[in-house]
């Protein structure tokens, strides 16, 4: 049967480029690569590595942010499922924050900045009537030494991802009877939730906190937005090194790629370790019989939290809508002069090559990651058993992008591989696997098996049931999970920008490459149009089971 074939070629995707391209990298950065002169295996790029002007204080930004990132998000979700779960202020939240799941991290970024900066839309706000300010203060708020800002776009982005996987888990944790066994003990909502409930959620999460301290320990597009520049972070040098003309910088590189291998893995062990310390707390607070029935103000701080995370980015996303249509517009004016559509008109023609790689590359790498998935789950159905391990899924996401990219690219090198549309969508397929495969593995098993029973029963094959009755009933979820697919490739930076050797630019490779530049109006229309892509994809997510299924409202499952 076809969906044998799943399995090993999903294995084959997640796994087989990161090992290669972790080979490709460790190769020269031990000096080894014969097309560069690198005939033996020597230290020399790491002494060269550890002589280069604050490098550790690069590894020590990016260490925090990985740790930073994650233990600000996680707790945030955490006190918020803990104090308003199963309310209906938590239902109306979480359909306000679902859908900036599908936000690109730059384009969040790009508008946190426009919102925060010295001359963003909160300072004009309250000025001058609040600060007497008539000139944006002199003040460092984007690109601050210390990283703050960047840490503060990735725990925004990172919260719509936490708590859905979170949601994904809850049912499965019981925590309603175990709420009411707490309450029956005397402990206060969120105490019982943090004891009783918290835990068993973790155990299935605990890998996509693992990728959320991955990816935000070695991001490159959000630091270069908002992250310090002197010096940058670590993964944001390496990425200048591997792009330097001169090509035994290749060397360097590949030595940097490992040490922020080695960060990363330094985050992911501290945070075990803060785990450790965690669950120890927990259980002394639990035996000294801590109750905390009084925690309504608790509550209340999660959800302010929760609510002004969602806020900033939808905030964020109306700036960068407003940037792209205004005219002059002074400091401390909270309102532009006037309106015009030029910067649209002037970035049209420029647009039109990068939006059209954009698309094509992210919907090939969806439909290929799409059939996959019902690849595997259909194997699923028909062994009886995973055949996919959830580690594997991971794999992608907790190894750093710079700790394999780097090789990858120089393997295409080696092999004569010119860069194009193929070679893109199949790196592009590599991130957006896992993401697809993750959406659509609950929904699938949660499917009413006694559908398929009765198909059987009718003399129906497991072919036919399949293609008749379990992926038209399903067909909502298929499509919500391709569109995750799709608007994980949109937001696509690193990848894009080395395998691709810059001759193939995407919106979101154009709207990071502005970054630097200081023509807001420009980036608007960039980051914007970046920011909604992702959206289109929902909105045919959302409409076609609507047109296809609109006579067969029991077709819903």
């Amino acid at each position: 049967m076809l969906s044998r074939l799943g399995p090993p070629l999903t294995l084959a995707v997640l796994a087989g480029p990161v090992l290669a391209g972790l080979a490709g990298t460790l190769l020269p950065a031990f000096g080894y690569l014969p097309a560069l002169g690198g005939e033996a295996l020597t230290l020399d790029p790491f002494r060269q590595l550890l002589a280069q002007p604050g490098i550790w204080h690069s590894a020590l930004l990016s260490l925090t942010a990985g740790v930073a990132t994650a233990a600000a998000a996680l707790a945030i979700v955490m006190l918020f499922l803990a104090g308003w779960a199963g309310t209906p202020a938590f239902s109306r939240l979480q359909h306000l924050i679902s859908p900036l799941l599908s936000v690109p991290h730059a384009a969040a970024a790009f508008g946190l900045a426009f919102l925060i900066a010295p001359s963003g839309i909160a300072a004009r706000l309250i000025s001058p009537w609040l600060t007497g300010w008539e000139r944006p203060p002199d003040v460092l708020i984007v690109n601050d030494p210390a990283g703050l800002a960047m840490m503060a776009g990735l725990v925004v982005k990172e919260i719509p991802f936490l708590l859905l996987i979170s949601l994904a888990a809850l049912p499965q944790a019981d925590p309603f009877r175990r709420r009411r066994l707490a309450a029956s003990l005397g402990y206060g909502r969120m105490a019982g939730f943090l004891f009783g409930t918290w835990p068993a959620i973790y155990r299935q999460i605990r890998l996509a906190v693992f990728a959320v301290i991955a990816f935000s320990s070695s991001v490159v597009d959000v630091a270069i937005i908002l992250g310090p520049t002197r010096p940058a972070t670590l993964a944001v040098r390496l990425v200048g090194w591997m792009n330097d003309p001169e090509l035994t910088m290749r060397f360097l590189a590949c030595a940097g790629a490992v040490l922020q291998l080695g960060v990363t893995a330094a985050a992911l062990a501290l945070w075990i370790g803060l785990e450790h310390a965690g669950a120890w707390l927990r259980d002394r607070a639990a035996a000294g019989g801590l109750r905390l029935r009084r925690d309504r103000p608790a509550a209340l701080g999660a959800l302010a939290a929760m609510t002004a995370s969602a806020i900033v980015v939808l905030a964020g996303l109306a700036t960068l809508a407003l940037w792209s249509v205004v005219g002059l517009w002074q400091f401390p004016d909270a309102l532009p002069a006037a309106f015009t559509l030029r910067s649209w008109e002037a970035a049209l023609p420029r647009i039109a090559a990068p939006l059209g790689t954009t698309l094509a590359v992210a919907t090939a790498a969806t439909l290929a990651a799409t059939a996959l998935a019902l690849l595997c789950l259909a194997e699923e159905d028909r062994a009886g058993r995973r055949r996919i391990a959830l580690a594997l899924v991971y794999l992608p996401l907790i190894v750093p992008q710079v700790a394999f990219l780097f090789g990858l690219q120089l393997l295409f090198g080696l092999t004569g591989a010119a860069p194009g549309l193929p070679a893109l969508a199949l790196t592009h397929l590599v991130f957006v696997m896992p993401y697809v495969l993750l959406s659509l593995s609950d929904p699938w098993r949660a499917f009413d098996r006694r559908y398929e029973a009765v198909a059987h029963g009718l003399g129906h094959g497991r072919a036919s049931t399949l293609m008749r009755i379990k992926l038209p009933m399903l067909m909502r979820a298929v499509l919500v999970a391709a569109a995750v697919g799709f608007a994980v490739s949109i937001g696509q930076y690193l990848p894009t920008l080395l395998v691709g050797a810059g001759r193939l630019p995407t919106i979101t490779t154009e709207a990071v490459a502005l970054a630097s530049g200081g023509n807001r109006r420009v980036i608007g229309v960039y980051a914007f149009l970046q920011a909604v892509l992702p959206f289109l994809g929902f909105a045919v997510a959302t409409a076609v089971p609507a047109l296809l299924l609109r006579r067969f409202r029991a077709m819903r499952a």
